[in-house]
């Protein structure tokens, strides 16, 4: 998380810079930071050099950046916006974005802190994802999305079941990890289908 300082003018006696070789007067705007006096319009951007003044700025280790500079060096960048995360933000398979920006690619639902899917780089919320998205299942025709009862899927030729509903047409036994035979787009158990 970024934190700002934000400096104000202070009514300073006499100082000598230590970069300059002007003198502070009383009266005169000025900076102080860390022990540190300058000229307001001394004070400046370690990396543009624009004068920072009494604005919000960014210390660095030894440098001190103006917030413009610092968000383009040190701020992470949104995946999808490709602009600088200033705050917040949330990351998905160790890539940032924008709260705003990570969100249901159909519905625009922001999904941070939520359960979602993701599919060839788009992401969908719970229900977005059972309506739009998930196949459906060859039994019951009910979406498979994957979330609780149903998460193990059978498949077989380009169809989809849930594993409880992928039972004999006739008997009515399970068929998950058992043989079965596909036959007038049914499945049936081997029994059963000799009896056709």
């Amino acid at each position: 998380m970024m934190t700002s300082t934000v400096l104000f003018p202070l009514q300073l006696t006499v100082y000598k810079l230590m970069v300059a070789s002007h003198l502070l007067f009383q009266g005169d705007q000025n900076v102080e930071y860390k022990k540190t006096v300058w000229h307001k319009d001394c004070f400046t951007c370690s990396q543009c050099k624009q004068v920072i003044g009494t604005a919000s700025f960014f210390p660095k280790e030894d440098e001190i950046y103006c917030v413009s500079c610092h968000e383009h060096k040190f701020a992470k960048t949104c995946v999808k916006c490709k602009n600088a995360i200033t705050s917040g933000g949330v990351s998905y398979e160790d890539r940032p974005y924008h709260a705003e920006c990570f969100v249901c690619a159909t519905c625009t639902k922001k999904l941070g802190g939520q359960r979602f899917t993701a599919v060839d780089d788009l992401f969908y919320c719970v229900d977005c994802y059972k309506n739009f998205v998930a196949k459906k299942c060859g039994g019951c025709k009910n979406p498979i999305t994957g979330f609780g009862k149903g998460s193990n899927v059978v498949s077989y030729e380009g169809r989809s079941w849930h594993d409880y509903c992928f039972n004999c047409k006739k008997c009515s036994i399970p068929l998950a990890n058992k043989r079965f035979v596909f036959q007038n787009e049914q499945i049936y158990c081997p029994d059963c289908a000799k009896k056709l």
